[in-house]
Parts: structure tokens; sequence; C-alpha cells
């Protein structure tokens, strides 16, 4: 049987990387997370390959003329996109695949592909906040335009099938899960995500 494909956005601050991975340790035989590429230099706890594909600004360009991204979104300078050969691989073998990408570009997505679309919202702007600023990663003015991008961003949720509120991990979590195996049910897998 054909995996699904989750596409989830929310700002950054929102637990939303927490949440996937909760959804992969969960169902780790079915549910697995595709990487993006970006032209962005990685931070010190990132992984190429892992968190994601490093390229320079050439090769990414180079990718986008040979149409070999799903969707690429420019966000904050720097580019990212999602290669449809790992999606569609992963699709094929039975595999629900989880994008995690921003609103520009699942937006675009939505217009092209069939999917499942969540977007994890924070209890409020100031609770986003306070916990971009307890990451101690943000210069001020940063800061500023991620929660200026931020509010951009909760006015596209309207556009989502889904919308979960992560004001307590746990039960954003199984808002999460319950979409994921109400997504199988719905198709006949009498077995949901297992």
């Amino acid at each position: 049987m054909r995996g699904e494909l989750f596409v989830i956005s929310a700002p950054a601050g929102t637990g939303k990387t927490t949440l996937v991975q909760m959804l992969k340790e969960a169902f780790p035989e079915r549910v697995t997370q595709s990487i993006s590429c970006t032209t962005r230099k990685p931070r010190a706890n990132e992984i190429d390959g892992y968190d994601y594909v490093f390229i320079t600004e050439e090769a990414f360009e180079q990718r986008v003329k040979r149409g070999e991204f799903l969707e690429h979104a420019t966000v904050f300078g720097q580019h990212y996109g999602t290669l449809k050969e790992t999606v569609h691989k992963s699709l094929e073998e039975g595999k629900d695949v989880v994008l995690v990408i921003d609103t520009q570009g699942a937006l675009a997505l939505k217009k092209n592909v069939e999917a499942t679309f969540i977007f994890i919202l924070p209890p409020s702007l100031e609770v986003l906040e306070k916990r971009l600023t307890s990451r101690k990663t943000e210069s001020p003015e940063s800061l500023k335009k991620r929660l200026k991008w931020a509010e951009h961003e909760i006015e596209q949720a309207k556009h989502y099938d889904y919308t979960i509120v992560n004001d307590a991990l746990d039960e954003a979590f199984e808002a999460l899960k319950s979409i994921v195996i109400a997504k199988h049910h719905s198709k006949g897998d009498a077995h949901g995500a297992r």
C-alpha cells in the first residue's frame, strides 16, 4: 500500500521538530521525514544529510532548472527545497512521508500534490517569543524578523486541513498521531499507521 504525504508547517519555536520526532519514534517502520536541501550554513548541532542537505547556491539553482524539487522557497534569504525523487521513493515503499516546510512552500505544493496539510500553532505570540528568546540563538533583530514572519505564517493556517495548538506537548502529539491514524482508516487501512 502506498504511503501518505503529510505536510507540516509552523513558525520557529512551536515544537514542530519535536512533534515530528515523536511521530517517527511512535511509528518507526511507517513514518519517515523528507530532508530538505538548503543553501544556508549548518547550525552547530546540525548534520549534513540528516538535518538538511547543505548545498551551494549554484547546485541549488541547477536542481531547480532540472525540475528536481517537489517544492522550493526562499526564506530569510536562504533557499530550501524538497527533492521529488526522495519523497516518491518513500511513498512507493509504503512509508508515510512528513515534509516540514514553511507556508510558502506548502501552499505552492497544495496546488499540485495530494497530501494532508497540518499547521502547528503556538498558544500565543507572547509564548512563542518566550520560547524563541529562551533558545538564545537569535539576535534581537533576528528575533523581531522571526516574530513578524510568524504572524504572516499564522495567517496562512486557515489554508491547512488541520491546525494543532502546541500548548501541551503530549496533547499536541496525540492530536498529530490521531490525524495520521485517521488518514489510514479513511483509506480502508485497518492497521492504521502501524
